[in-house]
């Protein structure tokens, strides 16, 4: 897979593609429309005409230049937007817009070989890499630096791809019983973003998404190296990296793929005489899936095997861009249209770390109903777990799983955004299921230890399977078993306007600056600007009353703050909480 390219194509530039901008992602100004099985809301007026149709030539990325633009611009440092910055999943950009470049990456892999030094993991480095076409020469980038730092490096034995859960379970299986000589890894994926997108993103330790403290460190050190013109950075050419002793050859999909049957039961689903299909939306599990399916002689056909740069055989997303979001249902179109030829059909995105479910009952899933349903299904069917462990959740999350994990009398802990804040629950085996609303999730073994602390797509798909084979109903009819005893919930997200200032302010509110005693109607039972699960700091406000609740924060990369809402009193009321939302918060910022 990873090979040095160069080129002398002339780079091209576009507009902003809209980084990271998923299904949910909309404007307040503009008219709602629910999209059934949907993630959240897409606004009628903002959806574009090519959404659900199969991409044209003409919005297909242009490799050959975005691969020379890789190599050839340069990231001005004085301009923020072309800088090192560590969200909550890594760093990301394109290169055409000089935001993704060989300088950056370079920088970031010798940022993290000082920061590993310094916190003395001394183990070997898991390298891994998805199919966006900028993830490959960001491999040999980054491996020409580990090289020759003399960090011992483990790439794939057939240098493949490489899911983010394999790397996750790697780091923990290579780490199990250890103190010392701890490994650690580094991802390169930009997630579910445009083809034109490229992301790099470090792991410690602990196996998941490393927290603030690291993350700025590496990103503050990146930066001073890219203002010294890279002075400080050890390199070696990639001949010479791949034959260097350090460099040694893993085989990821070996690992993971035998141990999944300490985390599913795979024996009910090879003898239950359904159909089940995956599509990995020409991502890095396109070598796993195959693999599982004869290793455990699962009913599991795979739609597809192709992996092509441009991913011209996505279906568009809302906006028509190519983006593999396996929870959208523009980007999912075509699994939806076949939704009836196989008991379950699932999908990931290009890392592999999300997943998208598609039921004959009620087509794609709603990451919520999907979240609950796992949730309900695991807790009464792995009795080996303690009565103790619990629940982990976003506090953007749906309510319906507070009340479900209240139907299980299980612990609920609920945490900001960002998975970081789960790893901990799952390495010590306290959390048996956690999950965000984006679509992202993992749960214990059978035995209640840990499997992965990232989000696990593959898990989540062939867990589906599991839950229809031995329930005898597919996920979309247990989520109605849930809502005819819970409620049903309606969910959406939405943006407003709001310029830097008060994003800031917003940022910083304290419980006291909202002065309001009721939301659309009802008492006002929490004001929250902390998570009541860890006490972090949300970024943001939650305000919750016993029927609905919402929560805002701000845009790290757009002048809006994004409103997420639900209640469990209809449409109607929905609309009310995001009305007042929106002047609650307008008066508490202003």
């Amino acid at each position: 897979m990873p090979c040095q390219h160069t080129g002398l194509v002339r780079p091209i530039y576009r507009r902003d593609l809209s980084q990271g901008t998923r299904s949910q992602e909309n404007h307040a100004d503009a008219e709602a429309a629910s999209i059934p099985g949907g993630n959240s809301v897409i606004l009628a007026s903002m959806t574009n005409v090519l959404a659900g149709k199969p991409a044209p030539e003409s919005i297909l990325v242009n490799v050959p230049r975005l691969i020379t633009a890789y190599y050839t611009q340069k990231p001005d440092v004085s301009n923020p937007a072309q800088k090192v910055a560590f969200g909550t999943s890594g760093h990301r950009g394109s290169s055409l817009h000089s935001s993704f470049n060989e300088d950056h990456i370079l920088a970031i892999t010798q940022a993290i070989c000082e920061f590993r030094k310094n916190e003395g993991t001394t183990g070997p480095l898991f390298l891994a890499a998805d199919t966006h076409p900028l993830s490959d020469p960001a491999w040999a980038s980054a491996l020409e630096v580990l090289a020759a730092n003399g960090v011992e490096t483990m790439i794939d034995s057939e240098q493949g791809y490489t899911p983010t859960p394999a790397l996750s379970h790697a780091i923990l299986v290579y780490n199990a019983g250890k103190t010392s000589g701890l490994a650690d890894g580094i991802v390169i994926t930009p997630s579910h973003n445009p083809p034109e997108d490229g992301g790099f993103k470090y792991n410690p330790p602990s196996g998941g998404p490393a927290d603030t403290t690291a993350t700025k460190w590496i990103e503050n050190r990146a930066n001073e190296l890219l203002a010294s013109g890279l002075k400080g950075v050890q390199r070696i050419s990639l001949t010479k990296a791949l034959a260097s002793s350090t460099t040694h050859k893993h085989d990821f999909v070996s690992e993971y793929v035998d141990d999944l049957g300490s985390v599913l039961d795979l024996r009910s689903i090879a003898s239950s005489g359904l159909i089940f299909a995956v599509d990995p939306l020409g991502g890095a599990g396109v070598a796993y899936w195959p693999r599982i399916a004869e290793k455990f002689k699962l009913p599991l056909t795979v739609l597809s095997k192709t992996v092509d740069p441009t991913f011209r055989f996505m279906t568009c997303d809302w906006d028509g861009k190519i983006r593999m979001d396996c929870s959208s249902p523009y980007a999912m179109a075509s699994l939806i249209a076949g939704k009836d030829r196989f008991d379950v059909t699932f999908a990931c995105d290009t890392d592999h770390d999300r997943h998208g479910i598609v039921t004959r009952s009620s087509g794609l899933m709603n990451p919520n109903h999907y979240l609950a349903v796992s949730i309900q299904y695991l807790f009464t069917h792995r009795p080996q777990w303690s009565e103790k462990v619990g629940i982990g959740k976003t506090l953007v999350s749906s309510s319906m799983i507070d009340r479900v994990a209240a139907g299980l009398k299980r612990p609920m802990l609920e945490v900001p955004v960002g998975f970081k804040w789960f790893v901990d629950g799952l390495v010590n085996g306290t959390l048996g299921f956690v999950g965000e609303e984006s679509a992202g999730a993992s749960f214990l073994r059978q035995n209640g230890s840990v499997w992965s602390t990232d989000k696990d797509g593959l898990i989540l798909g062939l867990l589906a399977a599991e839950m229809t084979v031995r329930t005898g109903k597919d996920p979309g009819q247990l989520y109605a078993e849930l809502t005819a005893k819970y409620g049903a919930p309606v969910y959406q997200r939405i943006d407003a306007p709001a310029n830097r200032e008060q994003k800031a302010k917003l940022g910083k509110l304290n419980p006291s600056q909202v002065t309001s005693k009721e939301l659309a109607g009802e008492p006002i039972t929490a004001v929250l600007t902390e998570a009541p699960g860890n006490k972090a700091a949300i970024g943001g406000l939650k305000v919750t009353t016993e029927n609905g609740w919402f929560a805002a924060r701000p845009s790290g990369t757009e002048d809006v703050y994004k409103i997420y809402a639900e209640s469990f009193k209809g449409e109607a009321h929905l609309k009310q909480i995001q009305r007042e939302a929106q002047e609650l918060v307008t008066a508490a910022i202003s």
